[in-house]
Protein backbone atom coordinates (compact mmCIF):
# COMPACT_ATOMS: atom_id res chain seq x y z
CA UNK A 1 0.00 0.00 0.00
CA UNK A 2 0.93 3.75 -0.59
CA UNK A 3 0.26 6.10 2.21
CA UNK A 4 -0.83 9.53 0.36
CA UNK A 5 -1.57 12.95 2.27
CA UNK A 6 -5.13 14.42 0.36
CA UNK A 7 -5.69 18.06 -0.30
CA UNK A 8 -7.61 18.13 2.87
CA UNK A 9 -5.04 16.93 5.16
CA UNK A 10 -6.29 13.22 5.42
CA UNK A 11 -3.95 10.43 5.23
CA UNK A 12 -4.74 7.37 3.88
CA UNK A 13 -3.99 4.24 1.46
CA UNK A 14 -3.22 3.60 -2.10
CA UNK A 15 -2.44 0.92 -4.51
CA UNK A 16 0.28 0.22 -6.17
CA UNK A 17 -0.65 -0.29 -10.26
CA UNK A 18 1.54 -3.07 -11.84
CA UNK A 19 1.51 -3.83 -15.74
CA UNK A 20 1.90 -7.52 -16.96
CA UNK A 21 2.83 -8.20 -20.58
CA UNK A 22 1.26 -11.09 -22.55
CA UNK A 23 3.41 -11.88 -25.87
CA UNK A 24 2.65 -14.36 -28.69
CA UNK A 25 4.94 -15.30 -31.53
CA UNK A 26 4.66 -17.97 -33.50
CA UNK A 27 2.42 -20.11 -31.15
CA UNK A 28 4.59 -19.62 -28.04
CA UNK A 29 3.67 -17.09 -24.63
CA UNK A 30 7.31 -15.55 -23.53
CA UNK A 31 7.36 -15.98 -20.25
CA UNK A 32 9.72 -15.31 -17.23
CA UNK A 33 11.23 -17.15 -14.39
CA UNK A 34 11.10 -15.26 -11.32
CA UNK A 35 14.37 -14.29 -9.67
CA UNK A 36 14.94 -15.86 -5.87
CA UNK A 37 15.38 -12.77 -3.78
CA UNK A 38 11.83 -11.30 -5.08
CA UNK A 39 8.12 -12.25 -4.05
CA UNK A 40 7.03 -15.65 -5.30
CA UNK A 41 10.53 -16.36 -6.72
CA UNK A 42 11.27 -19.51 -8.61
CA UNK A 43 7.72 -19.18 -10.37
CA UNK A 44 6.78 -18.32 -13.52
CA UNK A 45 4.90 -15.20 -14.83
CA UNK A 46 4.03 -12.50 -17.21
CA UNK A 47 6.81 -10.16 -18.03
CA UNK A 48 5.42 -6.70 -16.23
CA UNK A 49 6.30 -4.69 -13.22
CA UNK A 50 5.21 -1.71 -11.16
CA UNK A 51 4.44 1.43 -13.26
CA UNK A 52 6.88 4.76 -12.20
CA UNK A 53 5.53 8.24 -11.62
CA UNK A 54 6.63 9.70 -14.36
CA UNK A 55 5.31 7.74 -17.22
CA UNK A 56 2.18 6.60 -19.07
CA UNK A 57 1.04 2.87 -18.74
CA UNK A 58 2.40 1.79 -22.48
CA UNK A 59 5.51 3.52 -21.67
CA UNK A 60 5.49 1.30 -18.45
CA UNK A 61 4.67 -1.82 -20.06
CA UNK A 62 7.55 -1.95 -22.52
CA UNK A 63 10.26 -0.99 -19.90
CA UNK A 64 9.06 -3.70 -18.12
CA UNK A 65 9.13 -6.02 -20.94
CA UNK A 66 12.48 -4.59 -22.15
CA UNK A 67 14.24 -4.82 -18.66
CA UNK A 68 12.92 -8.13 -17.55
CA UNK A 69 13.27 -10.11 -20.82
CA UNK A 70 15.49 -7.31 -23.11
CA UNK A 71 12.81 -7.53 -26.20
CA UNK A 72 11.39 -4.40 -27.53
CA UNK A 73 7.83 -4.10 -28.13
CA UNK A 74 4.49 -2.34 -29.16
CA UNK A 75 1.42 -2.61 -27.54
CA UNK A 76 -1.77 -4.06 -29.00
CA UNK A 77 -4.23 -3.85 -26.86
CA UNK A 78 -5.37 -3.64 -23.15
CA UNK A 79 -6.30 -7.11 -22.05
CA UNK A 80 -7.61 -6.51 -19.16
CA UNK A 81 -7.64 -4.66 -15.71
CA UNK A 82 -7.40 -6.96 -12.95
CA UNK A 83 -8.56 -4.50 -9.35
CA UNK A 84 -9.58 -7.32 -7.57
CA UNK A 85 -8.63 -6.31 -3.96
CA UNK A 86 -8.18 -9.94 -2.67
CA UNK A 87 -5.17 -11.34 -5.66
CA UNK A 88 -3.22 -14.21 -3.87
CA UNK A 89 -0.10 -12.77 -2.52
CA UNK A 90 -0.45 -9.47 -2.16
CA UNK A 91 -0.57 -9.64 2.04
CA UNK A 92 1.86 -6.34 2.78
CA UNK A 93 0.29 -4.53 -0.67
CA UNK A 94 -2.32 -4.64 -3.09
CA UNK A 95 -1.77 -4.54 -6.87
CA UNK A 96 -4.23 -3.10 -9.61
CA UNK A 97 -3.16 -4.79 -13.02
CA UNK A 98 -3.29 -3.26 -16.48
CA UNK A 99 -2.51 -6.21 -19.02
CA UNK A 100 -2.01 -5.40 -22.12
CA UNK A 101 -1.37 -7.47 -25.39
CA UNK A 102 2.10 -7.04 -26.34
CA UNK A 103 3.87 -7.79 -29.71
CA UNK A 104 7.60 -8.26 -29.72
CA UNK A 105 9.62 -6.36 -32.14
CA UNK A 106 13.14 -7.58 -31.48
CA UNK A 107 15.91 -8.56 -28.75
CA UNK A 108 18.12 -5.61 -27.99
CA UNK A 109 19.16 -6.20 -24.43
CA UNK A 110 19.49 -8.87 -21.82
CA UNK A 111 17.25 -9.62 -18.89
CA UNK A 112 17.67 -7.95 -15.48
CA UNK A 113 18.44 -9.36 -12.31
CA UNK A 114 14.32 -9.94 -11.82
CA UNK A 115 14.35 -12.52 -14.26
CA UNK A 116 15.99 -15.90 -13.39
CA UNK A 117 14.84 -17.71 -16.81
CA UNK A 118 13.20 -16.55 -20.20
CA UNK A 119 11.64 -18.72 -22.26
CA UNK A 120 9.57 -19.16 -25.41
CA UNK A 121 7.00 -21.88 -24.42
CA UNK A 122 4.82 -23.29 -26.91
CA UNK A 123 0.88 -22.26 -25.46
CA UNK A 124 0.46 -26.50 -26.10
CA UNK A 125 3.55 -26.86 -23.31
CA UNK A 126 3.31 -24.12 -20.80
CA UNK A 127 4.10 -25.08 -17.37
CA UNK A 128 1.14 -26.12 -14.98
CA UNK A 129 -0.56 -23.82 -13.64
CA UNK A 130 0.40 -24.23 -10.05
CA UNK A 131 4.13 -23.22 -11.02
CA UNK A 132 3.04 -19.58 -12.21
CA UNK A 133 3.00 -16.53 -9.35
CA UNK A 134 0.06 -14.55 -8.20
CA UNK A 135 -2.91 -14.62 -10.43
CA UNK A 136 -0.99 -14.77 -14.01
CA UNK A 137 -2.24 -18.53 -14.83
CA UNK A 138 -5.52 -16.31 -14.43
CA UNK A 139 -4.59 -14.38 -16.85
CA UNK A 140 -2.99 -16.96 -19.29
CA UNK A 141 -6.53 -18.91 -19.08
CA UNK A 142 -8.31 -15.97 -20.47
CA UNK A 143 -6.09 -15.11 -22.85
CA UNK A 144 -6.24 -18.68 -24.37
CA UNK A 145 -9.92 -18.41 -24.25
CA UNK A 146 -9.61 -15.21 -26.07
CA UNK A 147 -7.68 -16.46 -29.07
CA UNK A 148 -10.61 -19.43 -29.27
CA UNK A 149 -13.53 -16.70 -29.64
CA UNK A 150 -11.97 -13.23 -29.22
CA UNK A 151 -14.50 -11.43 -26.96
CA UNK A 152 -14.83 -7.05 -25.98
CA UNK A 153 -11.96 -5.93 -24.34
CA UNK A 154 -10.61 -5.05 -22.10
CA UNK A 155 -11.73 -7.05 -19.34
CA UNK A 156 -12.33 -5.58 -16.09
CA UNK A 157 -12.58 -7.97 -12.87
Amino acid sequence: MITCELENGAKTSFRHVVLHAIVEKDGCLLLEKRAQHIPEGGKWGLPGGFLDRDETVEQGILRELKEETGWDGEVIVLFRINSNPNRPKEENRQNVALEFIVKVKEKTGEPDKESKEIRWFPIKDLPDFEEFAFDHSQTIKLYLQYKENQFSLPIVV
